[in-house]
């Protein structure tokens, strides 16, 4: 009896380590997954993966205390960029310059594809002055931003974000590529062509630029009594479209109210700053500001300003 209490006893003792020993090495381990991690796993991106080691972000994007959204471009986004800039790898593009349009694809806080919605978001990539984070364009009826890069795939997720994937690499754009990258501004587009604007805008500036709608220039049309754009020559448009713009990258914050010379030096603008918004004229609302380009930025008003 004895001699078989003493073998249950030894038979219990090894059941029972064989459990705590079983329990320890199934044991999670805790193993990371950042927007780094996801990406260096993926062969697709094995070029982007390059480009952020190259500008040193890479850590950033491995912080697992930030919330960020990335909009991933693929291999073969890079393979046309290259192509694009005429260039033969990522080692002819400047640290700098690639480390400003990495970060033009980068947002602040995690969005999924169902939380976002059409409209501009701020990027991480700084702008021309301080606090001026350029601006990109994100348009869900054709799942395209900047109506340049097709998000292909969404809703990657990481454990201090998500990755969208996408076909093109985003440049950033000057305030005339930010009017051509949104319908909304396609007759102010042909009015910039016409006047032979395009190349002056595109400069270096900085250059804030109030822009008119579509409906904005349809209801000038209807003033003027004409059937559209064609109707009005290059003398006509110049001092009308440089009464838009004003030198230096003055955000709404830096908005004050006060008589501002415009491009048009017969034509300075009066800017009314209120609880309400911003007026010009007295009579033209910026319905939307701070769209934020690589040489200025853009206030969306709802008239045009006719000198």
């Amino acid at each position: 009896m004895k001699n078989s209490f003493k073998l249950f006893s030894l038979v219990s003792v090894i059941i029972l380590s064989l459990s705590l020993t079983g329990c320890e090495d199934n044991d999670p381990v805790m193993q990371n997954n950042t927007i780094t991690d996801v990406a260096a796993s993926n062969p697709n991106f094995s070029t982007l993966v390059l480009a952020l080691q190259r500008a040193g972000l890479d850590d950033d994007l491995a912080n697992p205390s930030v919330s960020l959204t990335v909009f991933a471009p693929t291999n073969a986004a890079f393979a046309a960029l290259l192509t694009e800039l005429g260039v033969a790898s990522l080692n002819d593009i400047p640290v700098e310059t690639l480390t400003k349009v990495l970060l033009y694809h980068v947002k602040s806080e995690k969005s999924t594809a169902s939380q976002i919605t059409t409209g501009y978001y701020s990027t991480l990539a700084s702008g021309p002055s301080t606090g001026s984070n350029l601006s990109l364009y994100v348009d869900m009826t054709t799942t395209k931003i900047n109506d340049r890069s097709l998000i292909t795939q969404t809703d990657v997720m990481a454990d201090n974000g998500v990755i969208h994937v996408i076909d093109k690499v985003l440049l950033p754009p000057t305030v005339v590529g930010l009017a051509q990258q949104n319908s909304m501004f396609s007759t102010l587009v042909l009015a910039v062509i016409k006047a032979d604007l395009a190349t002056t805008l595109s400069g270096t500036g900085p250059f804030t630029v109030f822009a008119p709608t579509n409906e904005a220039f349809t209801a000038l049309f209807t003033t003027l009594g004409v059937s559209g754009i064609n109707a009005l020559s290059k003398e006509a448009l110049t001092p009308i479209l440089l009464a838009h713009v004003v030198s230096g990258n003055v955000r709404s914050a830096n908005l004050t109210s006060g008589t501002v010379p415009s491009l048009n030096t017969a034509k300075p603008l009066n800017i009314t700053v209120s609880s309400g918004g911003v007026t010009i004229n007295g009579s033209i609302n910026v319905l939307k500001a701070d769209v934020q380009g690589n040489n200025g930025v853009v206030h969306v008003i709802n008239k045009v300003i006719v000198p």
